[in-house]
C-alpha cells in the first residue's frame, strides 16, 4: 500500500503530465491548497467535501520553504515530506504537488482547474488563482469549515499544556 500512497506525490511536471490523462477520460479537475501543517478533523472534512463536488481532487502542498517565508521560522511543524505521505494516505485526494512558492498562482496557471475549491474563510475574489480559473470556464467553490478546528489553535492548545 505504501507505493499507492507514494504514486500520488506528484512532480511540477509529472503532475501535468497526469492531467492531460485525466481530461483525456473526462475527468473534472479539482484544485485545493494549503499548509496543512497538523492533519485534523477540519482538514478530513474539508477535504472530503471538496471531493464530493465529482473529479480529480489534486492538493497544492506548501513546501517547508514556503511556510516558513508565510508564517514564520517556527512553522512548519511536520515536514513536508511528512505532510505529504498523511495527506496522500486520504482515500480522496488524488494526487498531490509542492509549491515553493508563497501562493500557487503559477501552479494554478499551470494546471487551470475546472473547479477551485477553498474555505468560506475567503470570498471567491480573495481565492488565489480566481481569475485564471473563471477565464478558462471553470468555477470557484467555498465550503464551509469545520468550527473549533485549526492548525493554529491545536499548536496553542499545545503549548499552553506545556507551560503548566
Amino acid at each position: 500500500m505504501l507505493e499507492v500512497v507514494h504514486a500520488k506525490i506528484f512532480t511540477r511536471e509529472s503532475i501535468l503530465k497526469q492531467v492531460y490523462v485525466w481530461r483525456m477520460q473526462n475527468h473534472k479537475i479539482l484544485f485545493t491548497n494549503g499548509c496543512f501543517d497538523l492533519l485534523h478533523l477540519g482538514h478530513v472534512e474539508y477535504l472530503s467535501r471538496a471531493k464530493d463536488l465529482g473529479g480529480k481532487l489534486i492538493v497544492g502542498l506548501n513546501s517547508d520553504r514556503s511556510i516558513k517565508k508565510i508564517k514564520g521560522p517556527g512553522r512548519p511543524i511536520m515536514d513536508e515530506k511528512s505532510r505529504a505521505m498523511v495527506l496522500a494516505s486520504l482515500l480522496f485526494v488524488d494526487a498531490l504537488v509542492f509549491f515553493d512558492e508563497e501562493t500557487p498562482y503559477m501552479l494554478i496557471r499551470q494546471l487551470e482547474p475546472d473547479i477551485l475549491v477553498k474555505g468560506k474563510d475567503y470570498s471567491p475574489e480573495e481565492i488565489v488563482g480566481h481569475d485564471i480559473v473563471k477565464a478558462s470556464g471553470g468555477r470557484i467553490v467555498t465550503i464551509e469549515l469545520t468550527p473549533g478546528y485549526s492548525t493554529t489553535g491545536i499548536e496553542k492548545k499545545i503549548l499552553s499544556s506545556h507551560k503548566s
